[in-house]
């Protein structure tokens, strides 16, 4: 396990990477986790919330219910 130590650049709080870790991702999310861990994740597209995706989806989906019954051991 390595350490970094937070240096201050400009208004910026940064933490270094270390030149071990070959990140994939060059944007991550960043969250307070437990026990004052920060912990980045790679940033995702919400579904629900980008248009593009939507865009090519739009009435793709299905509305209705599916018609289905259950057995009496199944409930």
């Amino acid at each position: 396990m390595h350490s970094v130590k937070l240096r201050k650049v400009g208004s910026s709080n940064v933490l270094t990477v270390p030149s071990n870790i070959k990140p994939r991702e060059t944007e991550f999310d960043v969250f307070y986790g437990r026990n004052g861990a920060i912990v980045y994740t790679p940033k995702t597209i919400n579904p629900f919330t980008d248009k593009k995706f939507i865009q090519t989806h739009k009435g793709k989906l299905q509305t209705g219910l599916i018609k289905t019954e259950l057995s009496k051991d199944e409930f």
